[in-house]
């Protein structure tokens, strides 16, 4: 059942009438199976109906405006968000059933909301309601308005609260049914039979904590793959508009057996050892018992846990509290020991920064006394660097604070490993430019006797070290996007493993500055690497940093060719440019023509090679990627022309094109392997005996 929330109209003359707030009203937006509502305005008021078939550009909008919040369906007037705060805090926002979505024969089939259907879920009485409170986690957004979320129970409706304590209730009876079966085959008294009663109803009690997130009012209706997406698609409680309330008994998706597949499919995957343990302590006082450390900590303010455990913790508590009695003894997760720097739990942000700082290095400390000096300890870091520009160049609050608690303990960072460990199925990571990979910092313990040097020292060191090991990154294939991330390692390498960096007044450097000194080298080394590109792709660079794919005037871009030593109508030639009616500007990838033979072509350029690469991989895939680039003779010069493309786009905030050269990049190492792969294969057919042919 798909809902949209509604608040009473702000326009006084419909002030009795509620309103939808809807963020589009497509239904799926499939090739040949669109479908979407559509709102009537009549004399009563207004209803929703289903209409199949290509939709108005106004469906896919909503009532949402670009600006402001959204429009009355009735008036047209703006509703703004501090209107729609307040009604939901008074207690005054609804829902409205937009549609209803059935199972037809290897299809959806959307039909529109019956009498019958709203009142079957307006009928729910659920006996129990999560009543702890959910602050500091509240569907939201960046200006921290609540929408009348107060406790962990206003995330759900009430039929989903009936089908959550139901099925909660029912581990209970799983429990008391194995214990009888376990009387009925004289093992009451076993070991093993209670440790397989204990097992089984740890597990169930998992799968209705999934079932949590699937079965809330914050789950939204996937228009492209018509399913139900739930609410954790990333580590936050995002305000959804029109929500989507699955049908736990049904076919679709979020149902009560998918829940139970996505859990037994993870327990399967658990480590099989011998011997382990595992103990909640703080980490700030706890004694290791460990040669070896691995640990990945909290990054600084962007991630709430504990708060966004509680969301899962009232119904594990719930299921399990008369099992596991001791774990289970608080009525919300422990917060104040959490090392994160919360402006909430602190009075101001100074403070939490300063909470953040201490009991980092207090921990970090205790890794750095009690881990063995023959082993590095590992620390992985995937919070991605948040450019904050001051006197000092680039700079980022997170990792200054993390890595000045790092160094305080005592260790010198020796380089990075950057690790694939992202999925880029995951909501923040599809369609954007999010870290593909955590960053692993690889620590030891910094010499007793390690130097004092001057800030000269420390810079002309990163001038001589950094460009080899940026080389070597981008020759390892490390996407651009976490490039930057990554260069830290080397950087913070060569700023660590001095006992103090000294300005000419003698004061110790901070880390801020020196990630601002790493930052400005990576980027003075990609740009020095444009002199291995030809003189259009070199112009192509420079222009594409001013404009971007936007037309600019004819004189600015020959005065520019002139000082790149080529020409506008060179380059045109040349089939990266248009030239018309005293404006220019470069081709998009997708513009660029498909019957285009490099072999053919008089004048080819790096960037007319890496943007007809990103125009295949769109088209055709990797595989037609890969015959293309085995046309070109796999030269890397592509490649490392999108590094340099996608720094551009970081900082002049373009990320559909950043997107494009972030991809080409991440894709290159199984778009080079398909190239050699099918040359190969070429070779074995041509030459079938193999004799002096190296493929």
């Amino acid at each position: 059942w798909l809902w949209a929330r509604t608040v009473r109209s702000p326009n006084p003359a419909f002030g009795t009438i509620e309103v939808p707030l809807v963020s589009t009203f497509m239904l799926s937006t499939k090739k040949g199976k669109e479908a979407y509502v559509e709102p009537v305005v009549d004399a009563d008021g207004w209803r929703f109906t289903v209409k199949a078939g290509h939709p108005p550009a106004s469906a896919k909008a909503g009532t949402k405006l670009s600006r402001g919040a959204f429009r009355c369906l009735m008036s047209d007037v703006p509703i703004q968000y501090v209107y729609i705060d307040d009604e939901a805090n008074a207690d005054r926002m609804g829902a409205r059933l937009m549609a209803v979505v059935a199972q037809g024969d290897r299809t959806r089939v959307y039909l529109p909301p019956t009498e019958t259907a709203v009142a079957a879920a307006r009928s729910a009485e659920p006996e129990w309601k999560p009543d702890t409170p959910s602050r500091g986690t509240w569907a939201s957004n960046a200006q921290g308005r609540r929408y009348g979320f107060r406790t962990f129970g206003d995330y759900f409706t009430p039929r989903q609260l009936v089908a959550l304590t139901t099925f909660s209730d029912l581990v209970t009876e799983a429990r008391d049914r194995i214990r009888l079966d376990a009387v009925a085959a004289g093992l009451l008294g076993d070991n093993t039979a209670a440790a397989y009663v204990h097992a089984v109803v740890v597990y169930l009690a998992f799968m209705v904590d999934k079932c949590a997130d699937y079965w809330s009012n914050i789950c939204s209706w996937n228009v492209s793959r018509e399913i139900v997406r739930n609410t954790f698609g990333r580590q936050a409680i995002p305000m959804t508009w029109d929500f989507a309330e699955t049908n736990p008994l049904s076919d679709s998706s979020g149902n009560w057996m998918a829940m139970v597949d996505w859990t037994w499919k993870a327990v399967t995957t658990f480590p099989a050892i011998e011997s382990g343990n595992a103990a909640q302590a703080d980490a700030r006082a706890h004694t290791l018992d460990a040669h070896v450390t691995s640990t990945d900590p909290p990054y600084y303010d962007n991630i709430g846990y504990a708060d966004l455990s509680d969301f899962f913790y009232v119904w594990l508590r719930r299921s399990l509290r008369s099992v596991l009695p001791e774990l289970f003894a608080t009525i919300a997760v422990p917060k104040a020991e959490e090392l994160i720097a919360n402006p909430y739990r602190h009075r101001t942000k100074t403070q939490a920064e300063a909470f953040f700082l201490n009991g980092m290095t207090q921990a970090m400390r205790r890794l750095a006394e009690q881990t063995h000096r023959g082993y590095p300890t590992t620390i992985y870091y995937a919070f991605k660097q948040a450019e904050q520009r001051d006197e000092r160049g680039v700079s980022s609050t997170g990792w200054e604070t993390f890595l000045e608690a790092v160094i305080e303990a005592g260790f010198a960072v020796t380089g990075t490993w950057p690790m694939r460990t992202e999925r880029g199925s995951r909501m923040v990571g599809i369609g954007s430019n999010a870290l593909a990979s955590s960053i692993v910092l690889v620590c030891r313990r910094r010499p007793a006797d390690a130097p004092r040097v001057t800030r000269r020292n420390l810079v002309d060191a990163l001038a001589a070290e950094l460009p080899p090991a940026l080389i070597h990154l981008q020759r390892a294939n490390i996407a651009p996007v976490d490039l930057a991330q990554a260069a830290i390692g080397p950087g913070m390498a060569i700023f660590t493993r001095y006992a103090a960096v000294l300005d000419p007044a003698g004061k110790r450097i901070a880390v801020g500055e020196a990630l601002a000194y790493i930052n400005q080298t990576v980027d003075e080394i990609l740009t020095a690497q444009e002199a291995d590109f030809d003189t259009d792709s070199r112009w192509a660079l420079a222009w594409f940093d001013q404009h971007g794919f936007a037309a600019g005037g004819y004189g600015s871009a020959e005065t520019l060719a002139t000082a790149k030593n080529t020409s506008v109508a060179g380059m045109v030639h040349a089939g990266i440019l248009h030239s018309a009616a005293g404006k220019v500007r470069l081709l998009r990838p997708l513009e660029l023509p498909v019957d285009w033979d490099p072999a053919a072509d008089d004048r080819l350029t790096t960037w007319e090679a890496a943007h007809h690469l990103i125009r295949v991989l769109h088209q055709g895939g990797e595989m037609g990627a890969a015959a293309l680039l085995r046309r070109l003779g796999y030269g890397d010069g592509a490649r490392d022309l999108c590094y340099r493309l996608y720094t551009l786009c970081e900082r002049r905030q373009r990320p559909a094109e950043a997107f494009d050269y972030n991809w080409l990049v991440q894709s290159w190492l199984e778009v080079s392997r398909l190239a050699r792969s099918e040359q190969s294969r070429q070779i074995e057919f041509d030459d079938p005996d193999g004799a002096d042919v190296t493929p």
